[in-house]
């Protein structure tokens, strides 16, 4: 079971929802993919909300891309033999995922669904990278992005 620590700015004012609204989304979307992704034992997760000068430093400084990003995950565990990506076993502390609340707020504008459904995006694509899936060759892709599309119907949070 992976639960999730959080920190950082959830302001209902920019996200039409409050931090309770915001919690009770994360446990329903990792209640969910624990059971997709058959994640066994207890495991950790923090989730930390930025602002878009926030997270452009921190793809700056560690991906080298200078511009800011959506989500960027940290895995606990990313190159070792005893790690299998997907199937683990996974380490009790997965990692961290860094969101932009700004860029929720502009890329629910930009993809025309709410804010709450941006969130809840990139809350599950987050896990999904410290799980060990990516989306840099086509076949991960359609992997990654089917899974996503598959937990946020089983929580009920769809495209409008």
């Amino acid at each position: 079971m992976i639960k999730a620590n959080i920190s950082g700015r959830l302001d209902e004012n920019i996200l039409d929802f409050d931090e309770n609204e915001a919690i009770k989304t994360i446990k329903k979307i990792l209640k969910v993919v624990n059971k997709v992704c058959n994640v066994k034992g207890k495991h950790y997760i923090s989730y930390l909300f930025v602002n878009n000068q926030e997270i452009h430093e921190i793809n700056k400084n560690y991906r080298n891309i200078d511009r800011p990003t959506d989500v960027i995950s940290f895995a606990m565990i990313d190159n070792d033999d005893n790690y299998h990506k997907k199937t683990g076993p996974f380490p009790e502390e997965l990692g961290d995922v860094f969101i932009s609340y700004e860029k929720i707020v502009e890329q629910a504008k930009e993809y025309n669904h709410s804010k709450k459904r941006e969130f809840a995006f990139l809350v599950t694509h987050g896990v999904l990278h410290l799980l060990g899936y990516d989306h840099l060759q086509a076949d991960e892709e359609e992997e990654m992005t089917s899974l996503q599309e598959q937990i946020l119907n089983k929580v009920k949070i769809l495209r409008s």
